[in-house]
C-alpha cells in the first residue's frame, strides 16, 4: 500500500482494532501480569497517543469517510473523521496516552485474574469512546455508546464483593441506560420515519425539521448526554462510580468519558440539527449555572479525595454547558465572532479539564496506594514522602484553580471574556442573564480555587494525622511518568493558547462557519477580539515570575550573604504543636457549609463536654436524592408490589388471565 494514500480514518480505525486486540490479549495472558503491566498497557498508551497524532493530522484536513460492509442489512457501517471528532480523538488520545502510562505502575499488584479481565475491559472502553468519535449513523453510535458503557461499568465494579460498588455500578448502569435510551428516541425523531437509511448522520443533515420536532430532538438529546456528562439533576451517579472505580478509570471516566457527552451535545446540536432556536441557549446556559455552582459547593464541604474530584468534575461539566449556550444564543443571533468565541473557550476547557482532571484523579491513586485511604482528615505531611506525586499534583491544582500561566486560566478567561464582550441581544430577558451569569462563573471560579486550597493542604502540608503515613512511599517509575505527562500539557497548554487556539478555529468553522481568525494573528499575544479590547500573554507572564522569584532569591543571597537561617515557623506562643491542632478537611469547609446550608441535608454529631473519647462526625448529602430519586425508588417498588400480585404461581389464575383476554379480543375484533 502506498503510505502517501493512507487516510487519518484509516490510522484511527487501525488503532481502535489494536485496543480491542490489546485487551483480548491481557485476557489470553492473564497468567503473566508482569507482562500485561510491562507491555500491554504501555502498547496501549502509544496507541492512544497515535490516535491523538492523528487527531492533529486530520484537523485542517477535508473530512474522510469510511462505509463498511458490516452492520445491518441496508444500514452498513458508516464512519467520518471531521474537524470536531478529530479534536475529540486529540483529547482521548493526549488523557489516556498518560494514563494507560500510570496505570502500568498503578496495577502491578492486582492478580493475574482480576487484571486480565480489566485490562480487556480498560481497553475496551478506550476503543468504544473512540468508535463513538467516529460514527457517522445512529446505530454505529448507539453500540459503541453501550460498549462504552458496559465496559466502564464492570471496570466501576472491578471491587464487587464490597456492597457499596455494587450499589455504585448499578445506578450508574441505570442511569447510562436511561440516558441511551433518551439518545435513541431524539437520532429516531430526527430520522423521521423516512426508512432505515435515514439514520445516517448525512440523511439527519439533508433533513430540515420543524422547530417543534428539532425542538423534542434537542430536549431528548440534552437530557441523554446530560445523563452520561453529570448534569443536574442526572448527576447523582457521578460522586458514587468515581470513588468506587480504580483510580486509573476514574481519571478516564472523569477526564475523557464525560467529553464524549459534550461531543454528543456539539455534533447533535451544531452539525445535524439544521434549525435552532434561542431558548435552547438559555436552557443550556441556566443548567450549566446551576450545575456548576451546585458542583462546587459540594466539592467544598467533602473529606473524601476521590468525591470531591468527582464533585468538582460536575462543576467543570457545569462549565462546558454555560459555554455551548452562550454558543447557541450568539449563533441564533448571527454574533458570529462571540458564537466563535464563546465555543473556543468550550472546546479548549474540555482539553484542559481533560488533563489536570486526570492528573487529580492518578495523583489520589498513588496517595491511596501509599497510605491505604481516601479520607482527607487520615492525610498530612505527605509533601515530604511523596515529593514526585505532590511536585505534579501542585501542577494540576494550579491549573484547575485558573492560576495563569497554567491551562485552566487560559478557557476560563475566554469564556469570561465572551460574557463581557457580549453585545446587547435583541431579547431583554437574555440581556438580564448574561450579567448574572457571568458573576456566577466568576464565583464558581473563586470557590474552585478555595476547594483545591483545601485539597492540597490539607493532605501534603502540616504534620502527619496518622503513624502509618511515615511509611508511605513515593510513585514508581511508570505512575511518575504518567502524572509528568498530564503535568507538561498543563503547563504547555498554558503557555501556546493561540497556537492550541489556531488549531480549535478549524472546529469553528466547521460548526459555526466562523473563527476567531486574525484575533489570534500574534503567536505572543492572545486577544479574543482586537488587543485594544484585552489580550493576555502567557510568556511574558510566565517571564515576569519567573524573574521576580530569580530576583528574589539574588536579593537574599546578597543581603544574607549566602547564609540561610533555618527555625521552626512561629506557633502562636504554644510549642507543643501535633497534627490535632491543624485545620481538618471538615473544619475548612464549615464555611461554606455555613453559608450554603440550605441547600445540604446536614448530618451531624457532636461530642459532649464529658465525653472520655469525643469524636465528632460529620456528613452533608444531596437534598435532590431525598427529594426525587428516593421518591421515585419507592414508587417503583410500590408499583412493583403491585405488579407482583398477577403472578402468585397459580394455574387456574393464569387460565383465567387467559380466559378474560380471549372475551376482550372477541368483543372489541
Amino acid at each position: 500500500m502506498n503510505v502517501a494514500s493512507v487516510l487519518p480514518i484509516d490510522v484511527a480505525g487501525a488503532m481502535i482494532a489494536v485496543l480491542a486486540g490489546l485487551g483480548l490479549l491481557g485476557l489470553l495472558l492473564q497468567r503473566n501480569p508482569r507482562f500485561i503491566v510491562s507491555v500491554v498497557f504501555p502498547l496501549g498508551a502509544f496507541s492512544a497517543l497515535i490516535l491523538a497524532l492523528t487527531g492533529l493530522w486530520s484537523l485542517g484536513e477535508t473530512p474522510t469517510i469510511a462505509v463498511l460492509p458490516l452492520g445491518l442489512p441496508d444500514l452498513p457501517i458508516h464512519l467520518r473523521l471531521d474537524p470536531l471528532s478529530a479534536f475529540f480523538l486529540v483529547l482521548l488520545g493526549c488523557a489516556s496516552f498518560g494514563v494507560s502510562l500510570f496505570g502500568a505502575g498503578y496495577f502491578k499488584m492486582m492478580p493475574g485474574s482480576v487484571l486480565g479481565l480489566l485490562c480487556l475491559e480498560y481497553h475496551l472502553f478506550l476503543a468504544s469512546m473512540a468508535m463513538v468519535l467516529l460514527a457517522d449513523d445512529a446505530y454505529v453510535f448507539m453500540l459503541a455508546w453501550e460498549t462504552m458503557a458496559l465496559s466502564s461499568y464492570f471496570l466501576v465494579t472491578t471491587d464487587h464483593a464490597i456492597p457499596e460498588i455494587r450499589r455504585a455500578g448499578y445506578l450508574y448502569l441505570l442511569i447510562a441506560h436511561v440516558g441511551a435510551i433518551a439518545i435513541l428516541l431524539g437520532f429516531g425523531v430526527m430520522q423521521g420515519g423516512q426508512g432505515i437509511g435515514a439514520y445516517t448522520f448525512d440523511a439527519m443533515r439533508a433533513a430540515h425539521p420543524s422547530s417543534f420536532w428539532a425542538s423534542a430532538t434537542f430536549l431528548l438529546t440534552l437530557f441523554g448526554f446530560g445523563a452520561k456528562a453529570g448534569v443536574l439533576p442526572m448527576h447523582v451517579w457521578l460522586p458514587e462510580a468515581h470513588p468506587a472505580a480504580p483510580s486509573p478509570v476514574s481519571a478516564l471516566m472523569s477526564g475523557v468519558m464525560l467529553k464524549m457527552a459534550i461531543y454528543g451535545i456539539l455534533r447533535v446540536s451544531f452539525d445535524l440539527l439544521n434549525t435552532q432556536v434561542w431558548w435552547w441557549g438559555v436552557l443550556a446556559l441556566t443548567l450549566g449555572l446551576i450545575t456548576a455552582i451546585f458542583g462546587v459547593m459540594f466539592a467544598a464541604v467533602q473529606g473524601d479525595m476521590k468525591r470531591l474530584l468527582a464533585y468538582s468534575s460536575i462543576e467543570n461539566i457545569g462549565l462546558l454547558l454555560v459555554g455551548i449556550g452562550l454558543t447557541l444564543i450568539f449563533h441564533f443571533y448571527g454574533k458570529d465572532a462571540l458564537a466563535a468565541l464563546s465555543l473556543t473557550a468550550t472546546l479548549y476547557h474540555s482539553l484542559n479539564h481533560a488533563c489536570f482532571k486526570s492528573l487529580l484523579f492518578v495523583g489520589t491513586g498513588s496517595i491511596l496506594h501509599a497510605t491505604g485511604a481516601r479520607n482527607m482528615g487520615r492525610m498530612g505531611g505527605l509533601i515530604h514522602r511523596m515529593p514526585w506525586v505532590a511536585a505534579l499534583m501542585l501542577v494540576g491544582v494550579l491549573a484547575i484553580s485558573g492560576l495563569p500561566p497554567l491551562n485552566g486560566f487560559v478557557s476560563e478567561w475566554l469564556l469570561l471574556q465572551a460574557f463581557l464582550l457580549s453585545p446587547g441581544l435583541p431579547n431583554s430577558y437574555i440581556n438580564m442573564l448574561v450579567p448574572v451569569a457571568a458573576a456566577v462563573i466568576a464565583l464558581s471560579a473563586a470557590l474552585a480555587a478555595y476547594v483545591m486550597v483545601k485539597f492540597y493542604g490539607v493532605i501534603f502540608l502540616g504534620q502527619p494525622r496518622e503513624k502509618i503515613l511515615e511509611q508511605a512511599q513515593d510513585a514508581d517509575y511508570w505512575e511518575r511518568a504518567g502524572m509528568a505527562w498530564l503535568a507538561l500539557l498543563c503547563v504547555v497548554l498554558g503557555l501556546i493558547p493561540v497556537v492550541v487556539v489556531r488549531f480549535l478555529d478549524q472546529v469553528s468553522l466547521s460548526l459555526l462557519g466562523a473563527g476567531l481568525g486574525n484575533a489570534a494573528a500574534d503567536w505572543m499575544f492572545l486577544a479574543p477580539v482586537d488587543t485594544e479590547r484585552a489580550s493576555y500573554s502567557p510568556v511574558y507572564f510566565f517571564l515576569a515570575v519567573a524573574g521576580v522569584m530569580l530576583l528574589t532569591i539574588l536579593l537574599v543571597r546578597r543581603l544574607y550573604h549566602g547564609r540561610l537561617r533555618r527555625s521552626s515557623p512561629w506557633d502562636c506562643g504554644f510549642p507543643a504543636q501535633t497534627a490535632r491542632m491543624q485545620d481538618t478537611a471538615e473544619g475548612f469547609g464549615q464555611p461554606i457549609r455555613r453559608i450554603f446550608e440550605p441547600f445540604f441535608k446536614i448530618e451531624s454529631e457532636l461530642p459532649g463536654p464529658f465525653d472520655a473519647h469525643p469524636k465528632y462526625h460529620g456528613r452533608s448529602e444531596d437534598r435532590l436524592w431525598y427529594l426525587l430519586y428516593l421518591p421515585l425508588k419507592q414508587l417503583t417498588e410500590r408499583l412493583s408490589a403491585c405488579v407482583s400480585l398477577l403472578q402468585q404461581g397459580r394455574i387456574h389464575l393464569y387460565l383465567t388471565y387467559t380466559f378474560v383476554t380471549l372475551i376482550v379480543l372477541l368483543i372489541f375484533v
